[in-house]
């Protein structure tokens, strides 16, 4: 089958990235619910005609605050059958040209309350601490910031400026202001995070591919988009690299996992297990976990020969 360029048809799917897992069975007595949310991606029909290639908001997930007591969860913006929906890179599918994961860090939107430099590096130490899990074999590789490119196929059909272009595998877009994460739930802003979403293949027909048959979509690349609303630090609550490592783990294709439940004791929020892939925001975790890399494994262990 010829690889896809940059002019094939694509699907959008949006899986923001923040939902992992929560502990015990409940949250304040209330069921944790993780079932999908359908909804209008506003300006998406819009953008799919002005960027001359077929694309399409399928869905997202999103990390959340502690102290909100809100939980991650799965938004889908079309229904294509599957109310489940998992997606993966492909061997040979990439386009950049190599089965190598490459990753971009947008300068151009920097957070209110640290130096680019600070943000960037604590991102870049998030990427390769995946890169450094030993199951598997990423060949990971940075692609330069360019100060005169804007990445975002995702905030660009929602009004927020960026590009239809592919930067890399992976790409951190930077901080986008609270009207952004507002679009994505009721007072988004207020308890999400950050967000991860997935941009799929799709064929000539914009049905979603499977080329490997191994019932997942085929993913182009995703992106990935911080809160300025939040202030940010480097080693404290809200930290860039704890947060960069769950997104980035969406990123690399992990899903959520584990339970969230209240303490009657002390109302606080706790997780079984805590891990980096928890839905909520727990404090500060820069180190990948057994959990963590159980999932990470699964994913990339046999990479590129899946």
């Amino acid at each position: 089958m010829n690889k896809p360029t940059k002019n094939l048809w694509a699907v959008l799917l949006l899986l923001i990235a923040i939902a992992c897992e929560n502990q015990d069975a409940t949250i304040d007595a209330v069921p944790l619910d993780d079932s999908p949310i359908f909804m209008e991606l506003p300006g998406r029909s819009a953008a799919a005609r002005e960027s001359g290639s077929q694309y399409a908001v399928l869905s997202a997930e999103y990390l959340t605050s502690e102290e909100s007591g809100e939980i991650g969860r799965t938004i889908f913006f079309i229904n294509v059958g599957n109310k489940k929906l998992n997606s993966d890179f492909v061997p040979g599918l990439s386009l950049d040209a190599t089965d190598n994961v490459s990753f971009y860090v947008d300068e151009n939107r920097p957070s209110a309350d640290l130096a680019v430099g600070a943000t960037s590096g604590a991102i870049v130490s998030a990427m390769q601490a995946w890169n450094g899990a030993t199951c598997s074999d990423l060949g990971m590789f940075q692609v330069p910031s360019n100060p005169a490119t804007t990445t975002g196929f995702v905030s660009l059909i929602l009004g927020f400026g960026g590009s239809n272009e592919y930067a890399a595998d992976v790409v951190h877009s930077g901080w986008l202001p609270a009207a952004f994460f507002d679009l994505l739930a009721p007072q988004g802003s207020t308890f999400i995070l950050a967000v991860t979403f997935t941009i799929i293949f799709t064929d000539g027909a914009n049905n979603p591919t499977d080329i490997d048959s191994n019932k997942k979509f085929d993913v182009a690349w995703r992106e990935i988009y911080y809160n300025d609303t939040f202030t940010w630090r480097n080693g404290a609550t809200f930290d860039v690299e704890t947060v960069a490592l769950h997104e980035a783990g969406h990123g690399l294709s992990q899903a959520h996992f584990g339970q969230a439940f209240v303490d009657a004791s002390n109302g606080k929020l706790h997780f079984a297990p805590r891990a980096v892939m928890n839905a909520s925001y727990s404090g500060v975790q820069t180190a990948i976990g057994q959990t963590d890399l159980a999932g990470h494994c699964s994913n990339w262990a046999s990479w590129n020969n899946n």
